[in-house]
């Protein structure tokens, strides 16, 4: 027979939940206040707090990338995190890179690139690029990086791949995201 202090229930009982804690996010550059239950991921907190439907629950265990957002510029699987976890940080969804009247460029050139087929990873793989450009360009090595003393990164499509490997695309549009991410990183549109 398992008990409660076997488990680790910490004291409560089937069917109790935990005390709702109020939190402040910046979401977007907007300040979101709400009420959630500690053990919220951020994710579940943008799409079912939020309503932020951009952000994709894809596996729910940081394994494909559909979750991706930009925190503090970084990015984050946001299925891994808990929302408490982020009241001080700046948070930006798909939704905060741009809109259909003035998308952000790794969103056009997704689009121009057909870098998308069914659409459902697409914003985990958007941000994921924003980031991973803003990695490259603070001169961060990935394990495909040839020489990690060089103070400038050659950003070959090998390096593409390894530093976008975490974010999965089940149709297989790779060819054309890595095309996308190398036009914008060779200065394409702005």
């Amino acid at each position: 027979m398992v008990s409660d202090s076997d488990t680790g229930a910490a004291g409560r009982g089937q069917g109790e939940t935990a005390q709702l804690s109020a939190i402040e996010l910046k979401v977007n550059d907007q300040v979101r206040r709400l009420e959630v239950d500690p053990r919220t991921s951020l994710l579940d907190a943008l799409r079912e707090h939020l309503r932020l439907s951009g952000t994709k629950k894809g596996c729910d265990h940081g394994q494909c990338g559909a979750c991706t957002v930009l925190i503090n510029g970084r990015r984050v699987n946001s299925c891994l995190t808990l929302a408490v976890m982020h009241e001080d940080d700046e948070i930006v969804t798909i939704e905060g890179l741009g809109d259909p009247d003035g998308l952000h460029p790794m969103q056009r050139a997704f689009v121009e690139r057909d870098g998308f087929q069914c659409g459902y990873c697409t914003p985990g793989q958007i941000c994921s690029a924003v980031g991973m450009l803003a990695e490259v360009e603070a001169g961060w090595p990935s394990h495909a990086t040839a020489d990690v003393t060089s103070p400038r990164i050659a950003l070959t499509d090998e390096e593409i791949r390894e530093r976008m490997s975490g974010n999965i695309c089940r149709c297989a549009a790779y060819p054309n995201i890595v095309a996308a991410i190398r036009g914008i990183a060779e200065g394409g549109p702005e």
